[in-house]
């Protein structure tokens, strides 16, 4: 069985590069010459445009895109839903709204309302304007930001990736239950769940405490492992690449942390015992600052560094195919672009799992530290 679970790994891996291959070279967010090579991305100024482009959040899903026989730019994908608060109140479309045009900037009327994506963001135009109008700096001048609740890329990753967490962790709670044994899928997700308890929760926190945080460890470790692992799919999810989602999580350890801490701990921090007087101000606000902003800080920017470097180098390697195709020949670029970015992808199946382990393990640390008696004698 082991045997030949070893060439689905490989076939899975290879699909999953090549697929990335073949949709790498399309962006339907830009405006492509459909006259010059049906909108791929060759030149080394637009591989650079279409990475960074990649790794931000997006209002749709745009899996690829093409040049039919008439010239005319298709692209494939589903649009998500686009929820404003305007200065009328709430406003609701779906994002399809902003399709492509000559100059990439389609105003959308919504409740006498005009509306237009710039740079990935909506705008809500003056009344009079019919247009997008930008000065020197191609800033728009005549709009103005609203507040976006739409379901993004990111949100819809999040929302979905909640769910099959909240499906797959219920059914093996049933079976804990009735069966006692877990079985079919719950028997993949046991071994990891005894992983985190085991190895990170109780010798971190403690025997004594670990059990109030294991709930939520588990959760923070399963919900970036998959998040990562969804983000190597050619379908464009980079939930950990993005700050806001790292920054939150970091909130949320901060927040259980400093609630959690026992009077020894606070005591350790504002006023050092051991040390003299006079040292203990200045000790107490550099761990003040240590726990309310060092340790969050280095938990986000540990996940959104790593994760979205991840991606850049893959699909740089990716780019090789279309960079360098003149001085290595069709064949030449293909094969060394598919090697280096098949072992890439290889390790960041690792790296994956890596950042979800040190995320929990920093995260448990802490925790411990927090609820830790901090006897002396």
């Amino acid at each position: 069985m082991k045997i030949a679970q070893k060439p689905i790994k490989f076939l899975t891996i290879a699909f999953l590069t090549l697929f990335s291959m073949s949709v790498f070279a399309i962006d339907s967010d830009q405006k492509h010459d459909n006259t010059n090579d049906g909108g791929r991305v060759n030149t080394k100024t637009e591989v650079e445009a279409y990475i960074l482009h990649h790794i931000k959040d997006s209002h749709d899903f745009s899996l690829w895109s093409y040049t039919n026989d008439a010239g005319e730019r298709k692209h494939v994908g589903f649009p998500l839903p686009v929820i404003l608060w305007s200065s009328e109140g709430l406003v609701t479309f779906m994002s399809s709204e902003f399709h492509h045009n000559d100059d990439g900037h389609v105003v959308v009327e919504k409740k006498g309302l005009k509306f237009a994506k710039i740079h990935s963001k909506i705008y809500q135009l003056d009344a009079n304007a019919t247009t997008v109008s930008f000065d020197k700096d191609h800033h728009a001048t005549n709009a103005h930001k609203v507040l976006d609740f739409s379901i993004t890329k990111s949100a819809f990753g999040l929302i979905l990736i909640g769910l099959l967490m909240l499906i797959w962790f219920s059914k093996l709670a049933r079976q804990y239950k009735t069966k006692k044994v877990p079985t079919g899928f719950g028997r993949i997700l046991e071994p990891l769940v005894l992983y985190v308890r085991d190895e990170i929760a109780r010798p971190n926190i403690g025997d004594k405490h670990y059990r109030r945080f294991t709930g939520y460890l588990l959760t923070v470790f399963f919900f970036i492992w998959i998040l990562n692992l969804a983000g190597l799919t050619p379908l464009g999810f980079n939930v950990t690449g993005q700050l806001a989602v790292t920054a939150c999580l970091a909130i949320f350890t901060l927040v259980i942390y400093t609630v959690s801490g026992t009077k020894g701990y606070w005591l350790h921090m504002l006023w050092t015992p051991g040390v003299p007087i006079l040292i203990r101000p200045v000790l107490a606000i550099i761990e003040l600052a240590g726990a309310l902003v060092i340790k969050p800080f280095s938990l986000l920017v540990r996940l959104f560094a790593n994760i979205s470097a991840g991606h850049i180098v893959v699909m740089s390697l990716i780019a090789i195919m279309f960079t360098l195709t003149e001085s290595l020949g069709v064949v030449g670029a293909t094969g060394l672009s598919f090697l280096l970015s098949f072992f890439i992808t290889l390790i960041e199946v690792l790296v994956a799992f890596l950042q979800a382990y040190i995320f929990t393990m920093l995260s448990a640390l802490f925790i411990g530290m927090a609820v830790d008696d901090h006897e002396h004698h």
